[in-house]
């Protein structure tokens, strides 16, 4: 009797260990791996809507002159993800925005002076939209670095080359060149008991995300040197887009109420800020005559 008992506990534990095991993913394995990915940039479940949210600073690099604190910023993605046909990987639909602020009050700009030359112009707020991505499984894998105490980050270095929607020779106070050059680099914090844990389809997570660029299209400097740094830290909102602050949810309503919900179906190609500054332009050029 002893032996059975014994003989049943051991079963019992062994089957606990199993258990365990398949609750972890296995971060080299290519399924595993994007599927972590997926739970904590996005979610599992295709009904989830996912916000991160995010705010920071945006300084001008002038090689002659001082570093300039020219805006603060806000900004959001809300995603969903639904599964490639045949299992084959996942699908991240999304649309994001992004305001301009002044750097003391926070107030969201319409028009901002320009320090360098005395110009006052408009501001182009970001609305991206779409903002896409396919994540095929095996295409490529996700780096995840342990950070000790149940912390893990991802981290996702994209340095950008490209030609630019905007020709220098058609928009020559615009842009710099004909080829755009830029960097965004994002990094995901996230505990990694809570992605283990199989009965949750969506991780909480940290983010940062640091962009380099030219200075904006609407900015009209071209002709001048230097580049813009924009540095910032987020979250992952609880409730989705019910969490963004009243003000971003006031200016949305107002503009653009369908970023109040991800965007229903994938669509190609992406949207940038150079790509809507063009098409905001050429609809008011033809609008006008």
């Amino acid at each position: 009797m002893k032996k059975l008992c014994w003989a049943f506990l051991c079963l019992m534990v062994l089957s606990d260990v199993t258990a365990q095991k398949k609750g972890t993913y296995n971060l080299s394995d290519p399924i595993d791996n994007m599927d972590a990915y997926m739970k904590v940039r996005g979610s599992l479940d295709p009904s989830d809507e996912v916000v991160f949210y995010a705010k920071g600073a945006i300084y001008a690099y002038d090689p002659d002159k001082p570093w300039k604190h020219l805006f603060n910023f806000e900004m959001f993605n809300i995603a969903r993800s639904e599964k490639l046909p045949g299992d084959s990987g996942w699908r991240l639909i999304t649309r994001e925005m992004l305001v301009y602020q002044d750097p003391k009050t926070n107030e969201i700009l319409s028009a901002w002076k320009n320090p360098w030359t005395g110009d006052e112009v408009e501001v182009m707020h970001v609305w991206n939209d779409p903002v896409n991505q396919v994540f095929k499984y095996g295409a490529f894998k996700v780096p995840y670095e342990k950070m000790g105490n149940d912390r893990m980050g991802i981290y996702n270095d994209v340095p950008l080359s490209y030609p630019s929607p905007l020709k220098k020779e058609e928009w020559p106070e615009n842009t710099r060149s004909d080829v755009y050059q830029g960097a965004e680099l994002f990094n995901f914090f996230f505990s990694e008991k809570e992605l283990n844990n199989r009965k949750l389809n969506n991780a909480t997570a940290d983010i940062s995300w640091t962009r380099f660029s030219d200075f904006l299209p609407w900015m009209k400097m071209s002709s001048r040197p230097g580049n813009l740094l924009y540095q910032s830290r987020g979250y992952k909102l609880k409730n989705g887009y019910a969490d963004l602050p009243q003000a971003i949810k006031d200016f949305v309503s107002k503009n653009f109420p369908e970023y109040e919900h991800a965007p229903a179906a994938f669509t190609a190609p992406n949207m940038t800020s150079w790509k809507y500054y063009k098409k905001v332009m050429e609809e008011r050029k033809k609008k006008n005559g």
